[in-house]
């Protein structure tokens, strides 16, 4: 059995710590962090390594975007792929020993305006998921585990209001036809949701909230995805909602779950 935890960190230079003290209290085997905005060379691999994550496969840029995966299992590199051309460190891929791949994803935020004519991030976004779709229809997975910040909050009890977000980027029902393409095309089962089918689960809140906690306008934006073959061995799902409080957070927590691999 492993576990694995995925979260944007947004810089991992800037939260070292919080990063050390997840590692310490959850300790999970595998690790995969968004937004690091570092250089592979400048993220604090020596701290990590100390902890136990003696295992690392990343692709860095300077101060934007940029996908690591930290582990206490042996690793070994399984390439990347350029989605959408930007150019941008999003993607990382990573075999473990078992033979299982876990992709690491941080798919583009898409800006504030949802109309691809108005807002080239917006356009951007949907190239991306459209190229994840093209990716997985043409080589289909098998033993894989697909987690990341993908940027979208598909279902209606994955946002605050549904109504009121219809028409903000993350939910929109563009965005989330283009998510659900990409994820069907893989065969991939959403492991949060197999394990917590219904309620209102969010993994994001806004810095802007003067109180994060008693507004509790959060968006479910952070995913665990397994493909068919593997996904009855996922349980034990949980999103660690309290790292929100931790002292200058992230504004996203980690999300986490176990595989009887």
């Amino acid at each position: 059995m492993f576990t694995i935890a995925t979260w944007n960190i947004n810089s991992v230079r800037l939260r070292e710590g919080l990063v050390a003290r997840l590692l310490q209290e959850e300790a999970p085997d595998v690790l995969c962090l968004q937004e690091c905005k570092s250089p592979v060379d400048k993220i604090p691999l020596t701290r990590f390594a100390d902890l136990g994550y003696t295992h690392i496969v990343a692709r860095g840029q300077k101060g934007y975007n940029g996908v690591a995966i930290l582990s206490r299992l042996p690793l070994e590199d399984a390439g990347d792929r350029d989605y959408a051309q930007l150019g941008h460190a999003r993607h990382v891929a990573a075999r473990l020993e078992n033979g299982v791949v876990i992709h690491n994803m941080y798919v583009p935020a898409g800006g504030d305006i949802p109309d691809r004519d108005q807002n080239l991030k917006f356009g951007q976004k949907l190239d991306f998921l459209s190229e994840m779709r093209d990716v997985f229809h043409a080589d289909r997975p098998t033993r894989s585990i697909l987690v990341g910040d993908l940027n979208i909050a598909p279902r209606e009890d994955d946002v605050w209001s549904h109504k009121q977000l219809l028409k903000i980027v993350s939910h929109t029902p563009v965005e989330v036809e283009h998510l659900l393409a990409a994820q069907d095309a893989g065969g991939w089962v959403d492991v949060t949701r197999q394990d917590i089918p219904q309620g209102l689960l969010y993994s994001w809140w806004s810095y802007r909230a003067k109180d994060w906690d008693a507004a509790d306008k959060g968006r479910r934006l952070d995913h665990i995805w397994a493909t068919a073959d593997i996904a009855g061995a996922a349980h034990g799902s949980r999103i660690l909602r309290p790292l929100r409080g931790w002292e200058g957070p992230s504004d996203h927590v980690p999300v986490m779950a176990s595989f009887d691999l």
